[in-house]
C-alpha cells in the first residue's frame, strides 16, 4: 500500500523542524509545492478572506472539506489543514475528521474557542471548557481510520486566560491523544521556550509534537524557523504570507493601471504565461509558443 500523506508528514517531523507555508486555494499551493516546501497549509483564514469574509467561522465544513479536495487534488505535498473548532460538538469533530479523510489531508488542526470563532490574534476570543475540548479530541483520534493522520489541538488559552492557563491546556490535550500542540498568539520567544519546556516536561516517553504560528502583523513577534526549532517546535506555519503578499502586490498593480491606463509599468513583475502555464502543468506542446 501507498504511505499515506499524514505518516510523509510525520516522517518529515520527525527529520527535521519544517516550515510550512500557508494557501489560500489550489494555484497557490501548487505555487507552495513548485517553490520546494515539503508541506502546505490550507490556512481558514485564508479560505475564509479569498471568499470575502472575515475569519470568523461564517463558512462551514462543507466549504472548508472541498477546498481542501481542491488542493489536495492539485499538489503532491502534504496538507495540513484548519479546521477552526472542528464544526460543532464532538458528534461533528467525527465528521469532519472523515471528511478531511476523504478530501486527502494529512493532518486537521482543531481549536478551543467558542463558535463563532475569531481570528486568534484579536481580542475579545472566548474558549469552551477544557471537558468539551477533550471530548472534541478524543472524538476526532477515534474517528480517524488512517492512523497516520495527525490531530493537532490548538489553544487560544493564552489570550484569555494567560500562558499558565494555556500550558494546562496544552498537557491535558496531548494527554487525551492529540498528536501535536499549537499555543496560538504567543507575545515572545520567552513564552514559546517556556511553553515548550512546560508541556514536554510532562511526558517522559514522547512529548507532543509543537507547532507555531508565524503569522504577521499579530501579537507574535517575528521569529525565524531556525529559532523556533531551537526552542522544540517541529511545525512552523506562515498563514497568511503568500495571500498579504499577493493582495498588495495587486493592490499596488491595479493602482497603476487605474491611474495610468496601461500595465507597462509592472509588466517585468508579472508571472509570464508560460510560468503560469509550466505551474498549472500544462503539456510540453501547448506551451511552446507561450512567453
Amino acid at each position: 500500500m501507498a504511505e499515506s500523506q499524514g505518516y510523509r508528514l510525520r516522517k518529515l517531523l520527525a527529520e527535521d523542524a519544517v516550515a510550512i507555508p500557508g494557501a489560500f486555494d489550489a494555484l497557490a499551493a501548487m505555487l507552495v509545492e513548485q517553490s520546494g516546501f515539503p508541506a502546505v497549509y490550507l490556512s481558514g483564514a485564508g479560505i475564509s478572506n479569498s471568499a470575502g469574509y472575515p475569519d470568523e467561522g461564517l463558512l462551514g465544513l462543507a466549504e472548508f472539506a472541498e477546498q481542501a479536495r481542491r488542493v489536495t487534488a492539485a499538489v503532491s505535498i502534504p496538507v495540513v489543514c484548519d479546521a477552526d473548532t472542528g464544526f460543532g460538538g464532538p458528534l461533528n469533530v467525527t465528521r469532519t475528521v472523515r471528511e478531511f479523510e476523504r478530501a486527502g489531508a494529512a493532518a486537521i488542526q482543531i481549536e478551543d474557542q467558542e463558535w463563532p470563532k475569531r481570528c486568534g490574534h484579536l481580542e475579545g476570543k472566548r474558549i469552551i471548557e477544557e471537558e468539551a475540548m477533550v471530548e472534541k479530541i478524543r472524538s476526532a483520534v477515534c474517528a480517524r481510520l488512517d492512523p497516520g493522520f495527525m490531530v493537532i489541538a490548538r489553544t487560544d488559552a493564552r489570550g484569555v486566560g494567560g500562558l499558565e492557563e494555556a500550558v494546562r491546556r496544552g498537557r491535558l490535550y496531548a494527554r487525551v491523544g492529540a498528536d501535536a500542540l499549537f499555543p496560538e498568539a504567543l507575545e515572545s520567544a520567552e513564552e514559546f521556550s517556556l511553553f515548550a519546556r512546560e508541556v514536554s516536561s510532562s511526558f517522559v516517553r514522547r512529548p507532543p509534537l509543537l507547532v507555531a504560528n508565524m503569522t504577521e502583523f499579530g501579537k507574535t513577534p517575528l521569529i525565524s524557523v531556525e529559532e523556533f526549532k531551537r526552542l522544540g517546535y517541529r511545525m512552523v506555519i506562515f498563514p497568511q504570507t503568500a495571500l498579504r503578499i499577493a493582495l498588495k502586490a495587486m493592490k499596488d498593480a491595479l493602482t497603476v493601471l487605474r491611474d495610468s491606463g496601461t500595465q507597462k509599468e509592472f509588466i517585468e513583475r508579472m508571472m509570464t504565461r508560460k510560468e503560469l502555464y509550466d505551474l498549472l502543468r500544462y503539456d510540453a506542446d501547448s506551451g511552446k509558443a507561450h512567453s
